[in-house]
């Protein structure tokens, strides 16, 4: 049985050789008839975003993200779902950088529940926006 994506949010191992991403991370996943998406921010990502397909534990998608200094990258993923023995979702991805060399490899796991009480995570310029800073 394939176990949706839908409302998980996951965040890397650790820090990511050659690419942006990093354990400050966090991607909220959606899945709905074969496509999935998410956003993502924290640490070295301003904001960023993902968008493929999924075919039983295979996801294939392209992701787009803006860096803390201002710079914009993209990029094609194909990652291998996995179910860790509690129950949590891993993401094993093979990655590329389309918009500039390299590529790679990262490990993404299923962050714990929040207990109804914890609030939503939010980048900090969502905050600033808010406040009119």
């Amino acid at each position: 049985m394939t176990i949706s994506l839908d409302g998980r949010r996951f965040a890397a191992e650790s820090d990511v050789v050659a690419g942006e991403v990093g354990t400050e991370t966090v991607f909220a996943y959606h899945e709905r008839a074969g496509e999935v998406w998410a956003e993502y921010a924290g640490g070295s990502i301003r904001r960023g975003y993902l968008v493929g397909t999924r075919e039983g534990d295979r996801l294939d998608f392209r992701y787009v993200q803006l860096n803390a200094e201002g710079q914009t990258s993209s990029g094609h993923c194909v990652s291998e779902v996995t179910v860790l023995a509690d129950g949590r979702l891993r993401l094993h991805e093979t990655w590329s950088w389309e918009s500039r060399p390299g590529t790679g490899t990262s490990v993404v796991q299923e962050l714990p529940a929040r207990r109804r009480s914890e609030p939503q995570h939010r980048h900090d310029d969502d905050h600033r926006a808010e406040r009119g800073a």
